[in-house]
């Protein structure tokens, strides 16, 4: 379980970020907006977050991505390379590739396994600041976190460019 779920952690958040991201980025044209995207994606996820707690859930129950640092690098990317489509889709694609899922690894070793708390916790008894929490040792040997942080890094460059490939089928769908 916990397995898959960091590995598919790792890619869905560098394939938000990567395709969100650039596809504003590139609608606008203006430097900065991949950094209000990942804005706007890391207060989504820490209302998410929210609301489990809400319910009752212990506090790390629910892991929020770090986005944006990762969105400011896109914009960078896109700046510096004086707003080149496929600049940033390869610098900025890598950057994303190797900074996301760095931050989001640095994250996931500092939290409780979430679906294991999930199977351990359904509801829990004590309230949230009370739940003990258990020492993780080994727990990412031969990491999946890992393995997640490689597969975004590779396929980060693809996922951009579908970001810049949504753009141009947006601009193709306003001028029918």
């Amino acid at each position: 379980w916990a397995w898959t779920s960091f590995t598919v952690f790792s890619i869905s958040q560098t394939l938000m970020l990567a395709v969100g991201a650039t596809y504003y980025l590139t609608f606008t044209g203006v430097p900065g907006t991949a950094t209000y995207y990942g804005l706007i994606m890391t207060v989504y996820t820490w209302v998410a977050k929210g609301a489990w707690f809400a319910l009752g859930y212990p506090y790390d129950f629910i892991v929020t991505p770090i986005w944006l640092p990762s969105a400011m690098l896109l914009d960078l990317a896109y700046w510096a390379t004086k707003r080149n489509k496929h600049s940033l889709i390869l610098f900025g694609g890598v950057l994303v590739g190797m900074s996301l899922p760095l931050f989001n690894m640095v994250n996931l070793i500092t939290v409780a396994d979430p679906l294991e708390t999930a199977f351990k916790y359904p509801r829990p008894t004590l309230p949230p600041y009370m739940t003990p929490i258990e020492p993780q040792v080994g727990k990412f040997y031969n990491s999946p976190v890992a393995l997640g942080a490689g597969a975004g890094a590779v396929l980060s460059v693809t996922f951009t460019a579908l970001g810049c490939k949504l753009n141009t089928w947006t601009y193709r769908w306003m001028a029918a």
